[in-house]
């Protein structure tokens, strides 16, 4: 299947880094190639959603890249001489300028036409990520050339509004550290918008994901207030619309859509990353939540496990009441795993008790 290819395609990719090149620089990455890699993970989401037996054509959207570093060549040929200064900013007048690419609107920061690479090169508007990928790209065709021979930084933006732009390694300061993207970093940064932006509850963006379809489990258990009968229709109703085939509400628990871009596509693959150990508790949940116990609890133990045998720095940013979370997870797993048929999901008994109707 068209899915499958791209997601052997991704693999194949992410197999070439070492420890070593995932803390190199996206601007002197040498053994992944980066937008075929992205270009995969775009392909695979694309078969998922839209169900065509015509895949994305990854080798016409990488010559798309290579075409945007041919043209800077054939327009300001002239330059390639000048100082290191003009060089790099002739780069950007191209880039910004002249060819238009430009960061999305703070208003629509996880759309996914700004967080998938085909969509990017076509609207010519993307997440700051995406820009900054673009931008490695034709440096890396710079000095493949021949034409960059000195060694350049790419300054990826923390804020809402600036531009990813190159700057001379050699007038690097310390401030600038911060600010360097490597590979890892922006795979990650990649697989993890595209999962902030499919995630299936979006109701209180303070909280993380996990948190976040906690929140959603416990309402359906019981709940108080006015706001969380209002969120408990919502998710019945999605519920609903689900047992009937239907597409759901993204904000309310779209299982369909949650299923096919994250259960097959984001968590699986920030998973095979193998960045971030939280990512197993994710998708356990997510999993908890579409009624696949048995994979759910298999997860959640995975990442137990994970903690227990790894020192990960990123493990330190886990809250108290996400680990509290996390345990009451593996109690209710446990006493879902008692119960005959546990591993057979039941959309029609899952977490909504008996009453049939989604209001």
């Amino acid at each position: 299947m068209i899915e499958q290819e791209a997601r052997q395609g991704f693999i194949s990719q992410i197999e070439n880094l070492s420890a070593i090149e995932r803390e190199t620089s996206i601007s002197i990455n040498r053994r992944v190639d980066l937008g075929r890699t992205a270009l995969y993970v775009a392909a695979e989401d694309d078969s998922l959603i839209s169900q065509s037996s015509v895949a994305l054509p990854v080798e016409a959207f990488l010559e798309k890249l290579d075409d945007l570093s041919t043209g800077y060549c054939s327009h300001y040929n002239s330059l390639c001489q000048a100082s290191r200064e003009n060089f790099l900013e002739s780069i950007e007048r191209y880039l910004y300028i002249k060819k238009g690419f430009r960061r999305n609107s703070t208003k629509n920061q996880l759309e996914p036409q700004a967080l998938y690479l085909p969509s990017v090169l076509a609207h010519r508007s993307g997440s700051a990520v995406m820009l900054s990928l673009i931008y490695s790209e034709i440096l890396k065709m710079l000095r493949l050339w021949s034409l960059l021979d000195f060694d350049v930084e790419i300054f990826f933006p923390h804020d809402l509004h600036s531009l990813p732009r190159a700057y001379d390694k050699q007038k690097s300061k310390d401030y600038d550290q911060s600010h360097i993207m490597t590979t890892q970093m922006l795979l990650d940064e990649i697989l993890k918008n595209q999962k902030d932006a499919f995630w299936p509850f979006q109701q209180d963006h303070t909280e993380s994901l996990f948190l976040r379809a906690a929140l959603a489990a416990n309402l359906i258990d019981g709940f108080t207030g006015v706001e969380s009968g209002y969120q408990l229709a919502s998710v019945k109703f999605a519920q609903h619309r689900l047992r009937h085939s239907g597409w759901t509400n993204v904000h309310y628990g779209d299982m369909r859509l949650a299923l096919s871009v994250m259960h097959l596509a984001s968590c699986e693959r920030l998973i095979l990353l193998k960045v971030d150990p939280k990512e197993l508790r994710d998708y356990s949940i997510l999993l908890y939540h579409c009624g696949f116990y048995e994979q759910s609890l298999q997860y959640l133990k995975l990442y137990q496990e994970s903690k227990s045998s790894l020192q990960n720095q990123s493990l330190n940013s886990v809250s108290s009441l996400e680990e509290v979370v996390a345990q009451k997870l593996m109690v209710r797993l446990n006493l879902i795993a008692m119960e005959d048929g546990w591993s057979e999901p039941s959309h029609s008994s899952n977490f909504l008790g008996t009453n049939s109707e989604p209001w």
